[in-house]
This record gives structure tokens, C-alpha cells and sequence, in this order.
């Protein structure tokens, strides 16, 4: 009697309820991308470039915050440890992932400190990786960051510096927005829509949770006969008409 097969029909009897236990052996959980990912946090601040060489691809593309493309090879000459009296940390929070059969997607936001001769400043940031499996190895092929906008130190002024900037500005026919102060706030309305104006200096404000900045310019005669909406460094210039 040939046993030969009956061996092979136990042996893949056993190896399939197994198989079922223990999955694909090479899969990866959103638990660890997170520890792979905090690894490589963790060796930015004194400037580690083993973990960056391991978990990237060769053919990575890396997107980061400043607007920088970079290949691996920049990526890692990139890291290097932070200055004498420099210090920090970088933390992972709100992980999300999807993962599916080669391709795993980690989004998550990077909570920074920093600290420079004693003093301490902090940045969020939110990031997206793309992990592909080739060969059996996991490694990031594309990762993008971006930088959540944070509102500047309100600067103090003295509020009788708020009757130079009250009037009204026009962009065009019909297009006017309104400066006017209340105690010791200044304010910009338009269409109904007023909005608190917060000094970052003497002539340059903010609106809370708005990125750009409300500048006031100054004529050669000493009066301001402009409004400046700076968007991006790009200037919308509003004209005072009264």
C-alpha cells in the first residue's frame, strides 16, 4: 500500500487549520507600523539614520512639510542630531490605518516639543505613509506631511493706535469692509461678518484661527490709506476711501 499520499493529505489536513490560526505570516498590523513609525521619531533627535535606511524603500518619495520633494538618499543625509542646547521630542497620536493584502496606509498626527537653551516650543504636524510589501519586507514607499497652522503670540499695542487704522476700505465697486475699534479691541467687518483683529505688531494683525495677516500701510503723508489682506505672501490691497 502506498502511504505517500495518505502523508500528504495529513500533513495538509494540519497545515490548514494552522494557516487559519496564525494568518500570513508576513502581515503587519496597524500596531506595528506605529512602533516601526515611533522608531523612527525616535532617532530623529540625535540624528540616527539606521531606522530611515531600513523602513524607506529605495524608490521612496518623501513630501514634507516645508514643501521639500526628497529621494532617500536626501531623506537620510537629511537627519542629523539637533545643535548643542537643542533638545526635543516627537510623539505619535491619533493613528488610522488601511490595511490591505501588499498595502498599508498610516495616517497620524506628530506631537513635537522642542527646546532651545531652555526654552520650549511646540509643533503639530499630520502625516500620511504608504507601506508596500515586496519580498516579504514592509517599507514606506511614499510619505506626506503637513504642518497644522498655529496662531502667533498676541503682541500688546497701545489701543489709541486704533483710531489710525478706522475706516472704511474698498477692493472694488461695492466690495468694502469696515475698522472700527470697541475698548480695547479692534474689528473688521464685512457683509455682516465681524471678526476680531489681534496685534502680532504694532501695524500687523491676526483673526484667530486664520492663517494670513491684516497689514495697514502708512502713506508719505503719515495716514494709513490702505488695508493689506496677505494670503501666502501674496498681497490683496484694500484702499481707504474714508
Amino acid at each position: 500500500m502506498n502511504i505517500r499520499p495518505l502523508i500528504l493529505v495529513f500533513v495538509f489536513s494540519f497545515l490548514k487549520p494552522l494557516e487559519s490560526i496564525c494568518g500570513d505570516p508576513v502581515a503587519i498590523t496597524q500596531e506595528e507600523l506605529v512602533r516601526r513609525t515611533q522608531e523612527l521619531f525616535d532617532a530623529v533627535v540625535p540624528g540616527k539614520k539606521e531606522p530611515w535606511q531600513k523602513y524607506f524603500a529605495d524608490d521612496c518619495i518623501f513630501a514634507d512639510e516645508k514643501g521639500r520633494n526628497l529621494n532617500k538618499a536626501q531623506l537620510v543625509a537629511d537627519i542629523a542630531p539637533l545643535p548643542k542646547g537643542y533638545s526635543g521630542t516627537i510623539k505619535i497620536a491619533k493613528p488610522q490605518s488601511v490595511i490591505h493584502g501588499d498595502t498599508a496606509i498610516l495616517s497620524y498626527d506628530l506631537d513635537e516639543t522642542e527646546t532651545i537653551f531652555g526654552q520650549e516650543l511646540t509643533a503639530r504636524y499630520h502625516v500620511t505613509d504608504t507601506w508596500l510589501r515586496r519580498n516579504g519586507i514592509w517599507q514606506i514607499v511614499s510619505s506626506q506631511a503637513m504642518r497644522y497652522y498655529e496662531d502667533p503670540a498676541v503682541a500688546r499695542i497701545d489701543p489709541k493706535k486704533f483710531g489710525d487704522f478706522s475706516g472704511t476700505y474698498e477692493l472694488a465697486a461695492g466690495q468694502t469692509r469696515r475698522v472700527f475699534s470697541e475698548g480695547e479691541s479692534l474689528y473688521v467687518e464685512r457683509n455682516g461678518k465681524r471678526e476680531q483683529l489681534l496685534p502680532e505688531g504694532s501695524e500687523i494683525f491676526f483673526r484667530k484661527g486664520v492663517e494670513g495677516r491684516i497689514l495697514f500701510r502708512y502713506a508719505d503723508n503719515g495716514k494709513v490709506d490702505a488695508l493689506i489682506d496677505r494670503r501666502n505672501n501674496e498681497d490683496v490691497v484694500w484702499r481707504r476711501v474714508n
